[in-house]
C-alpha cells in the first residue's frame, strides 16, 4: 500500500480534470500546463500508487476500475478541501469570533471600557474578553491574542510588538498635601509598593528622592495605594490616569515618570481581520485619551 510520502497530493486536480475531459490536450488548457507535463505527473502518480488510473484508446483517456475508485475519492476529498480554504478565508476576512485581550486591570478600568460601546456599535458580532491579569499568558495556547504591557518585554520571534504610546505617573494625595513644596516631599509621609514590587519605574523614583521619604504605608496593588493617598495617609506616585478621582490632588504638575505601553500580538495572527481591527481599535482608544495618559490633561 502506498503512504503518504509516495504520493504528491497537488496531482490530485490534475487527475480529476483529466477524468473529466478525457483529453492531455483539453486538461492542459484548462489548468495551463503542456501536454508533456500532464503525461509526466500522471506516470509518477500511478508509480506511487501503484496502481492503473487510465487506459488511453482512440476516444482520449478513459478511467480503469481503480481510476473510477480514485476519482470518486478524490472529488470527495478535493470538495472538502476547497470548502475549508472557503471556510479559513472567510473566518479571517470575518469582523466577527473571540477576541481575548489581557493586561493589568486599571489600563480596563480607567481608559479601554468606555471605548467598548464604539467597538461594538460598529462590529457587533465581535466577541471581545477583557482578562485583568498581572501573569503573562500563553499566546500560542490562545489564552490571550493581545496583551497590553508596561515596558517592552523581551524579544520572542513569536509575537509581535509595538509601542502603543507612553504612561504618566504623577505625585498625587489628600487635600491636605496640596501645595507641598517640592523641596519638602521627602519630608511626607509616602505610600509604597512592597518589596516585591521595587524594581518598577515608580519605585526607583522614590527610592531617589533625597531626603529619603517615610514610607508609612507599603502595599501590593495599586487600587490599595490609591485608596490610601485618598484616605490621607500619605503621597504617592500614582498613574496620571488615576488623577481624576475625587478626593485625589495631583501635587505639582511634572510628569515624574514616563513608562511605555507596548502591545503584543501573535504574529500569525497578523492577517485575521477580527484581529487587525482590534488593534487598530487599540490605536485610536490611546489617540483619543493620549493627553490623559501621558499626563498632560488636567484634572477635575
Amino acid at each position: 500500500m502506498p503512504t503518504s510520502t509516495d504520493f504528491d497530493w497537488n496531482d490530485i486536480p490534475l487527475i480529476l480534470a483529466l477524468a473529466r475531459s478525457g483529453s492531455m490536450s483539453a486538461t492542459g488548457r484548462q489548468l495551463g500546463v503542456d501536454a508533456s507535463t500532464i503525461s509526466r505527473r500522471i506516470a509518477a502518480a500511478e508509480k506511487a500508487l501503484k496502481l492503473r488510473l487510465f487506459i488511453r484508446d482512440n476516444t482520449g483517456y478513459r478511467l480503469t476500475d481503480a481510476g473510477q475508485v480514485f476519482v470518486e475519492h478524490g472529488e470527495a476529498v478535493y470538495g472538502n478541501v476547497q470548502s475549508m480554504l472557503q471556510a479559513s478565508s472567510q473566518e479571517a476576512d470575518a469582523n466577527a469570533g473571540p477576541v481575548n485581550l489581557t493586561s493589568i486591570d486599571f489600563l480596563f478600568d480607567y481608559w479601554l471600557l468606555e471605548h467598548v460601546p464604539a467597538l461594538h456599535a460598529q462590529h457587533p458580532h465581535l466577541q471581545l474578553t477583557l482578562q485583568a491579569e498581572n501573569q503573562n499568558l500563553s499566546f500560542t495556547r490562545r489564552e490571550a491574542d493581545f496583551a497590553l504591557r508596561l515596558g517592552k518585554p523581551s524579544d520572542d520571534a513569536a509575537l509581535v510588538m509595538r509601542k502603543l504610546g507612553d504612561l504618566g505617573f504623577a505625585v498625587y494625595g489628600h487635600e491636605k498635601f496640596a501645595g507641598t513644596p517640592r523641596a519638602c516631599w521627602g519630608t511626607q509621609p509616602w505610600i509604597a509598593y512592597d518589596d516585591a514590587l521595587a524594581g518598577t519605574g515608580e519605585m526607583q523614583w522614590l527610592a531617589a528622592m533625597q531626603p529619603s521619604p517615610r514610607k508609612v504605608l507599603k502595599v501590593n496593588s495599586l487600587s490599595t495605594m490609591v485608596r490610601a493617598a485618598r484616605a490621607g495617609v500619605g503621597m504617592a506616585l500614582l498613574p496620571c490616569l488615576l488623577g481624576r478621582q475625587e478626593g485625589l490632588h495631583r501635587i505639582g504638575a511634572t510628569v515624574e515618570v514616563q513608562r511605555d505601553i507596548w502591545l503584543l500580538s501573535h504574529r500569525d495572527a497578523g492577517g485575521i481581520a477580527r484581529f487587525k481591527t482590534v488593534s487598530a481599535w487599540l490605536s485610536q482608544a490611546y489617540a483619543a485619551n493620549e493627553q490623559l495618559l501621558c499626563g498632560a490633561a488636567s484634572h477635575p
